[in-house]
Formats: C-alpha cells, sequence, structure tokens
C-alpha cells in the first residue's frame, strides 16, 4: 500500500518505519517529532484500497446503520482514552474481514475513517491523529495494525482485543464473580425519586427471582428531582430521601443483595461548594447560563478529592461498587489549553488515565471484590484497565439498540463482564412483546429497571423464567464464544457457543445450523412464527413459551424441519 501523510504542524517529522507482515497482518510505526515541544496539529494517514467484495463498515462507534459511505460523507470510528476505541473494519456480504486497522494507542484522541470513490470504486482510509486538541508534546509514536486476512469478521475483532491486551499494555481489571450477576438498577424505575423503604422491599423481590446486585443511580445526593446536574460535587447524602446511608446499606445487605452507588465523576455543579473551591480548576470554563462544569483531573487537588469521596462510600458506607458515569465528558477548552505550573500533569489523557488508576486502585484495597461499572462510549481497552463491568449506552425499552450494543462490546471486552443498558417496557404490554426485551439482552448481564410489586403476573412469571434461563445457561451465553452474523442488519443471528453447546437467538433469520452441536436453544425474537433447523436428525426437541411453559414436544427425523415457536419463545435440541 502507498501512503500519505497529511498536516502536522509546520516544521515537524512525521515519518512510516518498522513496516513488517506478520501472516497477512501488516504493523508500521507512525513518528512525529516536533522542532521544539508544541500543542501537536491534526495530521493523517492516507491510503486507498479496491472496493472488492466489501459490504459494510463495522465499528463499536457506529450505532446505527453500517453502510460504506462516499468519500464526501465518511464513515467514521472516533477513539481516545475515555471514549470508544482505535478500531475500525471492512467486512464482506458473507460476513468475512477485508480489512480491519487499529491502532495501539487507545489514548490519544484519533478517528479512523473510509469513504468510497466514485471515480475509480476504491475505498479511502483516512487514519486522524490528535483529533481533539492535547497538551504539548515533543514527539510521538504509535503502531497501526492492519488485518487483511480471510477470516470472519469478529475473529479479526478478537485478535485486535488480545493484541491490544498482550502487546499494547492494556491489561484488563479482575472482574468479581458479582460483576457477572444479574442486577436491578434504579434508574428508570425510580430516576431521583429515590424512597428507602420502597427500594428495600423492591431488593427482598428482585432477590427472590434471581437479581443479586442493585444500583442506586442519580437523586441520592440532592433534593433537587430536575434530573440536572447543577447540585453535584460536594456528594452529600440528601438526608430527605436517605436519612442514614450506612443503615440503607446494612437493610440492603440484610436482603441477600449487593448495592452500588452513581457518580457523576467529572462534574461540578453551579450550586456546589466545590464549584467555588476549584473555580480555577476547571476543564470548561466558558458558558453562559451553564449549570455545571468538567473538574480538571490533571491536579493532584483534585483527584484526591474525587478519590477521598469514592473511598468514604467503599469504605465507610460500606457500597460493594461504583458506577462511575460520564469520564467521556473530560475534554480540553479555552484557558485550561494554557500552561499551569500547578498542575502535576500536562496531558488531559495522563491526567484522566492518574485519576482512573488512582481510584481504582483506592477501591480495590478497601474492598478486592469491588465492582465498577462504566457504560458506552467510555468503553475501550484503557478503560477496562479500571472498570469490570461496561454497560450499553442508554436506549430505554429498545431492543434493537440493546441488542446491537451487547453484541458490540462482547466483540471487544474480552473476558470483562458486558452488561445490558438497563430493562424496561410499558406493563400494559403483551407479555410476548415484553419478554421480547429480554430475549434481546441474553449475552450480556441482564440489567433489570422495573419495579416489581405491582407487576402484572404474567410479566413477573416471564421475567422469573428468564432471570432463571439466563442463570442456567451463563456460562454458554457470557463465557462462551459469540458468533454475531450480519452486523449490516444489527445482528439478524447471534450465537454464543461453548464446548458442544450453543445457544442462538433469531432476530431476523429463522434458519439454525444445529450441525455442529450436541445441544442446541433457539429463541425466537424474530417476527418469524417458526424456526428452522438443520442437522439434528435423531434428536428430540422441547418448545417453551415465554414463561416457561412447554407447549411442544416431538422428534426430528427430517434433515430440514420447521418447528412453531412463539415470539420470545425458544426450542431446546438435545
Amino acid at each position: 500500500m502507498d501512503f500519505e501523510i497529511i498536516g502536522g504542524n509546520g516544521g515537524a517529522r512525521i515519518y512510516i518505519d518498522n513496516e513488517r507482515d506478520e501472516g497477512g497482518v501488516l504493523l508500521f510505526d507512525v513518528h512525529l517529532e516536533l522542532e521544539e515541544k508544541a500543542i501537536p496539529e491534526p495530521f493523517s494517514i492516507s491510503f486507498s484500497i479496491p472496493d472488492v467484495d466489501i459490504y459494510s463498515v463495522w465499528s463499536p462507534s457506529i450505532r446505527a446503520d453500517r453502510h460504506l459511505g462516499p468519500l464526501w460523507h465518511k464513515r467514521t470510528s472516533e477513539s481516545r482514552l475515555a471514549s470508544w476505541m482505535p478500531i475500525h473494519a471492512l467486512v464482506s456480504m458473507a460476513g468475512r474481514n477485508r480489512m480491519t486497522v487499529a491502532l495501539s494507542d487507545a489514548k490519544t484522541p484519533v478517528s479512523l475513517r473510509t469513504g468510497e470513490c466514485e471515480e475509480d470504486a476504491r475505498i479511502y482510509w483516512l487514519i486522524n491523529f490528535f483529533t481533539v486538541p492535547i497538551s504539548s508534546i515533543k514527539e510521538y509514536t504509535a503502531t497501526v495494525r492492519v488485518d487483511t486476512r480471510d477470516i470472519p469478521y469478529y475473529d479479526a475483532i478478537y485478535d485486535t482485543v488480545s493484541w491490544w491486551e498482550n502487546e499494547c499494555g492494556y491489561r484488563p481489571a479482575y472482574v468479581p464473580e458479582h460483576a457477572k450477576l444479574p442486577m436491578n438498577s434504579l434508574w428508570y424505575s425510580y430516576h431521583q425519586m429515590l424512597d428507602v423503604e420502597d427500594i428495600v422491599k423492591e431488593c427482598k423481590l428482585s432477590k427472590a427471582i434471581g437479581m443479586d446486585t442493585v444500583i442506586v443511580d442519580d437523586g441520592w445526593q440532592t433534593d433537587d428531582n430536575n434530573r440536572g446536574y447543577k447540585f453535584c460535587g460536594d456528594w452529600e447524602v440528601a438526608e430527605s430521601k436517605i436519612h442514614d446511608i450506612k443503615e440503607f446499606v446494612n437493610r440492603v445487605h440484610e436482603t441477600g443483595m449487593k448495592i452500588m452507588l452513581w457518580f457523576s465523576v467529572p462534574y461540578a455543579g453551579i450550586e456546589s461548594k466545590i464549584y467555588k473551591r476549584f473555580n480555577d480548576m476547571l476543564l470548561d470554563q466558558s458558558g453562559n447560563g451553564r449549570t455545571h462544569f468538567s473538574l480538571d483531573p490533571r491536579y493532584r487537588e483534585v483527584r484526591d478529592y474525587l478519590i477521598g469521596i469514592y473511598a468514604k462510600a467503599v469504605g465507610e458506607w460500606g457500597f460493594d461498587g461504583l458506577k462511575l458515569d460520564f469520564i467521556d465528558r473530560f475534554s480540553l477548552k479555552g484557558s485550561s489549553l494554557e500552561y499551569d505550573e500547578r498542575r502535576d500533569y500536562h496531558s488531559l489523557e495522563d491526567g484522566v488515565d492518574a485519576l482512573m488508576t488512582e481510584v481504582t486502585d483506592t477501591l480495590r484495597k478497601l474492598n478486592p471484590e469491588v465492582l465498577i461499572e462504566f457504560r458506552q462510549s467510555y468503553v475501550g481497552p484503557a478503560i477496562r484497565k479500571y472498570g469490570n463491568m461496561l454497560r450499553v449506552g442508554d436506549c430505554p425499552n429498545d431492543a434493537i439498540l440493546n441488542r446491537q450494543g451487547i453484541a458490540n462490546l462482547r466483540l471487544t471486552s474480552g473476558k470483562t463482564a458486558v452488561h445490558s443498558d438497563m430493562v424496561m417496557w410499558n406493563r400494559e404490554d403483551t407479555v410476548e412483546s415484553a419478554a421480547l426485551q429480554l430475549a434481546s439482552i441474553l449475552y450480556s448481564v441482564p440489567q433489570i429497571s422495573m419495579k416489581l410489586d405491582g407487576l402484572p403476573e404474567d410479566h413477573r412469571k416471564m421475567l422469573e423464567f428468564y432471570l432463571s434461563f439466563w442463570r442456567e445457561n451463563r456460562d454458554v451465553l457470557i463465557g462462551g464464544k459469540l458468533l454475531a452474523a450480519n452486523p449490516e442488519s444489527v445482528y439478524s443471528l447471534v450465537c454464543s457457543e461453548k464446548d458442544e453447546k450453543a445457544i442462538f437467538t433469531s432476530y431476523t433469520d429463522p434458519m439454525i445450523d444445529c450441525g455442529a452441536y450436541s445441544e442446541v436453544i433457539a429463541v425466537n425474537a424474530s417476527r418469524h412464527s417458526s424456526l428452522i433447523f438443520s442437522g439434528a436428525v435423531g434428536k428430540t426437541f422441547r418448545t417453551l413459551d415465554c414463561m416457561g411453559n412447554t407447549i411442544a414436544e416431538g422428534n426430528i427425523s427430517e434433515n430440514l424441519i420447521k418447528i412453531a415457536v412463539p415470539l420470545s419463545g425458544m426450542v431446546e435440541i438435545k
């Protein structure tokens, strides 16, 4: 391939060297050398390839359509330390890898872009460095990995994740057992209207049907229920909602559940005391009418303050884990780009890295099994060093985005626990339609956000069945290898396989090939009233509805058989 270097600081030396081919994977190093220390200006590496058997784009940060895109509207994968990851792939219609490009540097703001050229039917790549301003540097180096092997697209992604872990220094955090068990998250069900008695009652009900942890979200720290952030930053308990925080934690523990607490990491609200204390240590100091700003973690004083807050929640109050939110909102603006000798870090990425490393080290000393949750978009290889739970970004009652976000995270998160966005539905919906939310999150750790008290009986039975099914099969569902077909169609058929067992979910594709497995379970999350099976001659089947009731049984004597399966029901084949 012919590479072109575009942009950069005047007088800068930008060059590529150390090209090597490792069995169909090309690696090369990109270097930037400045004449003197300065804020690096954006530059790009450009190259093109023929558009031959390339059908779609795969990216963890493109949550909607996966079309190729023209040059004048390139498809873009953004990445920096606290948002997404530097990987972008081109995929054939058959789901084969055609080119997967990744960078060794998951901290620096970069982007990977592709677009189709009308004149020559080639796809042009741009690898863009320093897409967001960073602090002054003198030199920079990163390795680019270009995988052109004809293998399933997901295997190219899995190999990239392994490269980040083993060659690039992004060793993932230890994952406690409770990070891999279902949870009740209170955000959609309560928002900021928290009530201790009601929560304790819900915890008892939740534990009884298979949930092991409750996440207390925004609202515990403020009497204001308008869902803003102007009171964030002091992290003092609103006694009108939680009179005694330690007693609250103890009461939840008595139900048999773990308990986690939400924090908005960067924000200092204008009504908080720390806004006045840190008003000259903010990243985004301008903006009339704004209600909150981001603290600057490059200051030791800011980091110590935040670490102390989180240590108090775990060490003194007794919380089993923390939901650390909005760390993707750290960004350099205005005067925060200027030098300040009081900072012990000049790079924002280094400051965020130091903050999160110190936070997690401190919390793990207090509790080696501490649970730490992050959510899209802060989910990449750097984030996996700190957190042991990665959750799909908010998509209330949206089965499509939830299943897509789960597959994206499973492909890129190794053994870190991947969690669904909180599952919710309308109580007036049919039980089959409500169950579709559960059928769409099977390959993640379920987070539920429905008040169980007063839930219709068939809905409660459905939820209990799905959680029981998930727990019984979680070794395959979240411990197996995920095979996700047709990413351009929001994953038409997903399978997780382990040993000789496979669990399929049909979202749009009703064809299930059982030939490679001794045991198959197929869930119908599609509009089809039947699923079609091949390779199961001589086996038996049992069909269940979404509440776990057996509705049909039989023997399979044909190589191709159609079995009626209701919406959100499933078939067991042995």
